[in-house]
């Protein structure tokens, strides 16, 4: 019987940036359907601990709730991924719940992405549009390539591609798999193959793409299913070719 049966969490705490994480145990009654986010909120709206004592609500980063934000990663049973979509039906207990280590903590689950949005900027992560006046149609995508740019467009920019790579660390500056992929992306939109050549020079600076080991744990763990080593691998090719062209002074080798 459900009304019966409990839930164990075990989660990985920190009082702030600089304070020695510690573990602590919650208990809660089971209601089918539950995922990891719901049970937080559980927790947060009753912030007592297995041993009956009162503690502070848990800290942690959630938005849409359909993992298309990626806000909440965190590790699940030592596993980088959204905790929206972490079924508790589906998870061995007790439930450990840690904030993810490639990047520093600022409290509980809560991490600092500053590392992520800088390499989005370093990228160029965007279509530059110069102005806000009527420009008229945009040019089309083809659509043999609308089809693979679209599967890249659904990153979110999550952060478990980077939990899993054991290049990306805090001695490393590797800026890792999804960042390797976006510039794909966006080179291949009509418009923003205006800024290619940037970017692949972004991508063949220090902890650009020859800081990728290959080890393949990007793809593996990925929520959206994106193929980040056929990216890695098309911007590997696109990079020699870059630095060929950048070595001979040509603008007229094959692409």
């Amino acid at each position: 019987m459900s009304e019966n049966r409990t839930v164990t969490f075990i989660i990985t705490r920190q009082d702030h940036p600089d304070s020695q994480p510690y573990d602590e145990e919650f208990k809660l009654d089971y209601r089918p359907n539950m995922n990891v986010i719901s049970a937080l909120m559980e927790i947060r709206r009753n912030p007592v601990n297995a041993k009956g004592e009162k503690t502070s609500p848990i800290a942690w980063d959630m938005n849409c709730l359909e993992e298309v934000c990626g806000a909440c990663s965190m590790k699940i049973n030592g596993k980088p991924r959204q905790s929206c979509t972490a079924l508790i039906d589906q998870l061995e207990q007790p439930i450990r719940l840690q904030p993810m280590d490639t990047f520093p903590v600022v409290r509980d689950l809560v991490i600092d992405r500053s590392r992520m949005f800088d390499s989005l900027k370093r990228i160029k992560a965007w279509i530059p549009i110069d102005g806000t006046y009527d420009l008229g149609p945009g040019p089309r995508m083809p659509e043999k390539n609308r089809q693979w740019a679209y599967e890249l467009s659904k990153c979110m920019t999550c952060g478990v591609c980077l939990e899993a790579c054991p290049n990306v660390n805090s001695k490393s500056d590797f800026i890792g798999p999804a960042f390797l992929s976006l510039p794909r992306l966006y080179n291949a939109h009509p418009t923003g193959s205006m800024n290619k050549d940037e970017r692949l020079d972004a991508l063949m600076d220090d902890g650009g793409i020859t800081g990728c080991g290959n080890s393949q744990n990007c793809v593996q763990v990925c929520p959206k299913g994106i193929p980040l080593t056929t990216s890695i691998a098309a911007m590997n090719r696109a990079t020699s070719i870059q630095m060929f062209k950048k070595f001979f002074g040509s603008d007229h080798m094959v692409d």
